[in-house]
C-alpha cells in the first residue's frame, strides 16, 4: 500500500486539524511558528509556497484509512555535480508507532533515487529525536557528522546530527 501522495491545496483542512491537534507534541522538533501558522489560512499560504517552488517534491503521509496523517518533502534539490537533497519529515502522533513515517520514507528515497535520479539524500535532526534517528536508520541512512549550533529549532539554535543516504545505483 502507497503512504505518500503528492501535496496538493485540497489538503489544507486536513493539515490544519493536524498542525493545530499536533502543535505541542511538534514543538522540540519545529522551529517556532507565528500564530498564523496554526489557522486554514496560514497552512493555506505555506501549502502554496511550497508547491510554487522548483527545487522541491511535497509530499503528504497517509494513515492505513488514507486519511492525511503527516508530510514529507524532498527539498533543496540541487542539480549539476552535486545530485543532492534534503529530506524532512512530520507524523501526526497519533499516527506514530505504525511504521507510517519509516514506509514513507521509503517511498520518497525511491522518487528521490529513481524518478529524480539523484545521487544523495541528506537528513537532520537534534540530538534527542531518537525516534527520527531510528527510523533513518531503518531506511539505510548513515549518520556522518554532528553540526553544533546548526538549526533554530523550539526557539534556539540546536546542534544536529547529519545524515545521508547515498544511491547505490550511482556510487
Amino acid at each position: 500500500m502507497t503512504v505518500i501522495r503528492p501535496l496538493t491545496l485540497d489538503d489544507v483542512p486536513a493539515l490544519t486539524t493536524l498542525i493545530r491537534e499536533n502543535r505541542d507534541f511538534l514543538a522540540p522538533w519545529e522551529p517556532e511558528r507565528p500564530e498564523s501558522f496554526f489557522t486554514e489560512e496560514g497552512q493555506r499560504e505555506a501549502v502554496a509556497g511550497v508547491l510554487a517552488q522548483d527545487d522541491c517534491r511535497p509530499f503528504v503521509i497517509l494513515d492505513e484509512q488514507g486519511e492525511v496523517a503527516g508530510r514529507i518533502i524532498i527539498n533543496g534539490i540541487v542539480r549539476g555535480a552535486f545530485q543532492s537533497c534534503y529530506v524532512g519529515y512530520w507524523l501526526a502522533e497519533k499516527a506514530g508507532g505504525r511504521g507510517l513515517a519509516t514506509r514513507a520514507l521509503r517511498e520518497v528515497i525511491e522518487v528521490a533515487f529513481d524518478e529524480l535520479g539523484l545521487h544523495r539524500i541528506q537528513a537532520d535532526t537534534v540530538l534527542d529525536n531518537v525516534r527520527s534517528q531510528r527510523m533513518l536508520e531503518r531506511n539505510g541512512f548513515v549518520r556522518y557528522a554532528l553540526a553544533p549550533t546548526y538549526l533554530k529549532i523550539a526557539g534556539r539554535w540546536q546542534d544536529c546530527y547529519l545524515h545521508q543516504l547515498i544511491n547505490p545505483r550511482s556510487a
